[in-house]
């Protein structure tokens, strides 16, 4: 992974040394020496941290075009042979090429369109003297991040902000619209957490030139359907892992590591890794939580044994149990901050992700795998497919469905739910979730202020988010809009920095996406059971406890521990955010200083503290208001 830099301007002659400080400020993104290469008014350079064999040809920013281009990339490619195939390369010539003088080949033969051929995690910065123009690309998944700024008379982009911030005539300020959508639970938009940076959005290009600025989109899936045995589905899937696993093992140094927990996704990334290794150890990674950590109903609190289990089955898995320690999550968000640039969504849930990183950087890992997106790829549900039969009219299927549901245990009232749910207003559904279940409404779960959602409903629609959270009738329609709604590159960057680990997602491939994609909804709940696809494809490398487990694993189950224990420090960070403008204007600070004061007093075993209301109120409104606040707070040079 490599930290890049680059800058265009059309006043300032000192590009050279401009770019060196936005190199310098991303140091710890890339610890390598800074190279730099100008080409008319344009300056890129890159900062390297070495992760691939091929990194040890990297040379810089790669000129081409007989003298009218200039790249700069940070990327693993994984279809190397593939496009070393279309572009006439031997494999000699290959075997020496770095990912950005491949991806030079690229752009040469097929324009920034090219891109769209690559598989893998890339972020592009491409200079084009003749056009003038400066195009900034990364991959669909946004594996890798680049944010730039438009300026008077200049144009500046950065992996991380606070390379642009390294920049004397770019602001630093926080977002008060990026902030208000984080605390929305929103998806991310083209505005970065800072204020005047944007991001280039994952499977985006982004040109910039004397005319203004044009976004492309590079990916976006054909929508296919397979037709195929059920037999050869979970053949299909199998083989996509495979594949997806195997591209994700090639490393420049270290050892391999992997999450390993109680559910299909981790549990089957891991266990095609250690088929792959099986000469070398897999270091498997599981969060356990601290002696009697309630769970939630229908819920897995330890899923040590369950994961102890897929080890057992892979005599090369090293199983590493990470027990929680009672931490509050206060005392990261400094860290946070410096390493992710941005607020954290899910604070409890960093301590023991955090607490992985060290474990595997003490066994010397440096790759790290997860399954992060798998509920959208290998173990979609496919609950949708009841609302989708009652809409295309076919009842008796519709009926057999949830007869099939009915036997595995799930209750009429759910099962009418997904089904009817798609169909009612957003105002009925709502109603009805207040009623009967659990309230979606904004306010139980979120710190926003209410005076500072007035064109919230707006902006939801722009990212297709319905507020109301009414099932999906379309799985595909579903599956992409989840895909799309949190940006991995900062996180994957900050843990670099961190911990000297490159986080790879199998289940985020491209091409095991649109595989996921182009499968038939009925497969993945086959015979009313949900998830059957991922269940069928990996029973042959799963225990059959977890194959036939239906709960799920429930992460931080003892999140409530440490934050009793530092209910004063939660006190003097909400009187912090107070003091900062931007804090107040969007946290509720009133809100979340009643629930620190009104405490639950439960034993530490309660179960109450997983109930669905005390974790709406406690570990999303206020630790998600708290990490707001605080990135708000510091963003804005507040003490």
């Amino acid at each position: 992974m490599t930290a890049l830099a680059g800058l265009w301007s059309r006043r300032d002659a000192a590009t050279e040394t401009t770019v060196g400080r936005m190199l310098d400020a991303q140091a710890a993104f890339g610890p390598d020496a800074a190279i730099r290469r100008t080409l008319d008014s344009a300056t890129l350079g890159r900062r390297l941290y070495a992760l691939v064999p091929e990194d040890d040809f990297d040379r810089g920013p790669v000129p081409g075009g007989d003298g009218t281009l200039l790249l700069a990339a940070d990327a693993r490619i994984d279809n190397r042979d593939e496009i070393a195939t279309a572009l006439g390369l031997s494999s000699a010539e290959l075997a020496r090429m770095a990912e950005p003088q491949l991806v030079m080949a690229v752009v040469e033969r097929w324009g920034i369109a090219g891109l769209a051929r690559v598989v893998g995690a890339f972020a592009v910065i491409l200079w084009d003297r003749r056009r003038q123009a400066l195009t900034l690309a990364r991959d669909p998944m946004g594996e890798r991040p680049l944010f730039y700024h438009r300026g008077d008379g200049f144009v500046a982009t950065a992996s991380m902000p606070r390379g642009l911030h390294a920049h004397p005539d770019i602001p630093y300020a926080p977002s008060t619209t990026a902030t208000a959508d984080f605390l929305a639970v929103l998806p991310e938009g083209e505005e970065s957490f800072f204020a005047g940076l944007a991001r280039v959005r994952p499977g985006h290009a982004v040109t910039i030139d004397a005319d203004g600025l044009t976004e492309t989109r590079l990916w976006t899936p054909v929508r296919t359907v397979l037709r195929l045995k059920p037999a050869d589905y979970a053949e299909g899937l199998r083989a996509e892992l495979d594949r997806a696993v195997a591209v994700r093992l090639r490393r420049h140094h270290g050892a391999v590591g992997a999450h390993l927990s109680a559910g299909l996704d981790s549990a089957s990334v891991a266990a095609t890794a250690a088929r792959m290794m099986a000469s070398e150890p897999l270091h498997a990674f599981t969060a356990v939580p601290g002696p009697g950590a309630p769970a939630p109903a229908g819920a897995i609190a330890d899923e040590g044994p369950i994961a102890a289990r897929v080890a057992a089955m892979h005599a090369n898995i090293v199983h590493v149990r990470v027990q929680g320690d009672g931490r509050s999550p206060l005392p990261l968000l400094d860290r946070h901050f410096d390493l992710y640039q941005r607020p954290v969504m899910n604070p409890c849930n960093a301590i023991w992700a955090e607490t992985i990183n060290d474990a595997a950087r003490s066994r010397g890992v440096s790759v790290l795998l997860t399954g992060q997106l798998g509920n959208f790829t290998l173990s979609h549900d496919g609950i949708p497919h009841l609302a989708q039969l009652l809409g295309a009219g076919r009842l008796v299927a519709l009926a057999r469905l949830a007869r099939q549901l009915r036997t595995r245990g799930w209750r009429r009232r759910r099962i009418g739910a997904a089904m009817l749910g798609p169909f009612l207003s957003p105002a009925a559904w709502s109603w009805l979730t207040d009623r009967f279940g659990r309230s979606l409404a904004l306010h139980s779960y979120s710190a926003l202020r209410q005076d500072a959602i007035a064109d919230l409903d707006a902006r939801a629609a722009m990212t297709g988010t319905d507020l109301s959270y009414r099932p999906w009738r379309d799985g595909r329609a579903m599956r992409l809009w989840g895909l799309d709604r949190v940006d991995m590159g900062s996180y994957n960057k900050g843990t670099l920095a961190g911990w000297g680990i490159d986080l790879r997602d199998p289940t985020a491939d491209r091409r095991l996406i649109e595989w996921a994609l182009s499968v038939p909804d009925e497969q993945y709940i086959l015979g009313g059971e949900p998830r059957s696809l991922a269940r069928r494809a990996f029973a042959d490398r799963l225990p059959p406890e977890l194959v036939g487990e239906q709960r799920r694993g429930y992460q931080a189950a003892d999140w409530h521990i440490g934050v009793s224990g530092a209910l004063g420090e939660m006190v003097a960070e909400l009187d912090g955010i107070e003091r900062c403008r931007p804090g107040e204007a969007l946290v509720d600070v009133a809100q979340l200083r009643a629930l620190v004061r009104d405490w639950p007093d439960f034993a530490a075993d309660d179960p109450r503290w997983n109930q669905p209301a005390i974790v709406d109120r406690y570990r999303s409104m206020l630790l998600r208001g708290v990490a707001a606040g605080h990135f708000l707070r510091r963003a804005a040079r507040t003490n």
